[in-house]
């Protein structure tokens, strides 16, 4: 099943957590497993799972014997992803954490390709790449990253990553009253606040894949989007205020992108039943990230299928 021969990187260690997600979290702890150069060790978060499935499964990944690394599962009352990842980092010891959530993963080189961007800037708090969604939407995003100006009009980077353990111990780890979403990007932001000229990388390839689905936590976070930027612009509103022209020139290309996309798909519509615009086949093929724009193509996929 694995190779004979393997490279180990001893200053990256993984967790996964998951939560009712039963047979694909086989896939995300596999595609770990299947690395060209693996973790040190795995931690799987179980987030109180109550389906039979996901407990059997659960159990079976933990009675293995025959993986290339250490893994181990973490059981723990269900407190929401935010308080698992926090749980799993502490059960960790390495310089740089790797995070994935259960119904997603990664492919063979993500671990060489993106560490090593990690270990070459210093400057970089974390780094992730490019991803492939598939599912519901089969599309190709593109993640930015960045520096804080950046972050502060969106997310710009996936919630599978790879962090500083140091940034991670000054930020004070992810927010675990946050539970009905954008905890991903609350975390990017507190760790670029940790040092000035902080950023975090992307590699430019896609080395995620990502499970979409018509109802999914992401989903869900996307009804509450006012509510947790509200949120998010309180907590860290002396970052706000730093970067105020470059958040409201960032939030405002985003707007004028949309705009001129859905005002050609109208011309187009309203055109002999042409189908859509290539501005909108390009956005259904290419969504963004981070804005809601990838919650706004798979609500469009949804309906097509």
């Amino acid at each position: 099943m694995y190779k004979e021969k393997f490279k180990i990187a001893k200053d990256v260690e993984a967790v996964v957590t998951s939560f009712n997600q039963g047979a694909v979290l086989l896939e995300a702890v596999y595609s770990l497993c299947c690395q060209t150069t693996l973790p040190a060790k795995i931690v799987v978060v179980d987030d109180g799972s109550t389906d039979e499935k996901s407990i059997s499964i659960l159990e079976a990944i933990e009675n293995c014997s025959q993986r290339p690394i250490p893994v181990t599962v973490l059981r723990r009352p269900h407190q929401g992803v935010s308080a698992a990842r926090n749980a799993g980092i502490r059960m960790t010891q390495s310089s740089m954490v790797l995070i994935l959530d259960g119904d997603d993963r990664i492919v063979p080189t993500y671990i060489e390709q993106v560490s090593h961007i990690l270990r070459s800037h210093n400057s970089m708090v974390a780094a992730s790449s490019w991803m492939h969604t598939f599912g519901v939407l089969e599309a190709e995003v593109c993640p930015s990253g960045g520096s804080i100006d950046s972050f502060l009009a969106r997310n710009c980077c996936p919630a599978a990553h790879i962090f500083r353990r140091e940034a991670w111990e000054q930020c004070g780890g992810y927010d675990e009253s946050m539970r009905r979403g954008f905890e991903d990007w609350d975390f990017f932001l507190s760790m670029l606040e940790t040092r000035q000229a902080a950023c975090i990388g992307i590699v430019e390839k896609y080395l995620i894949e990502y499970r979409t689905a018509a109802v999914s936590a992401n989903m869900k976070s996307m009804s509450k989007r006012l509510d947790l930027m509200r949120f998010l612009i309180e907590k860290h509103i002396n970052s706000y205020r730093a970067h105020v022209t470059e958040v409201v020139l960032g939030i405002e290309s985003i707007s004028a992108a949309r705009l001129l996309g859905w005002e050609s798909e109208i011309l187009c519509a309203m055109e002999a039943e042409r189908g859509m615009s290539s501005t909108s086949s390009d956005f259904m093929e290419h969504p963004t990230y981070g804005d809601g724009g990838m919650a706004a193509a798979v609500h469009i996929a949804s309906f097509q299928k």
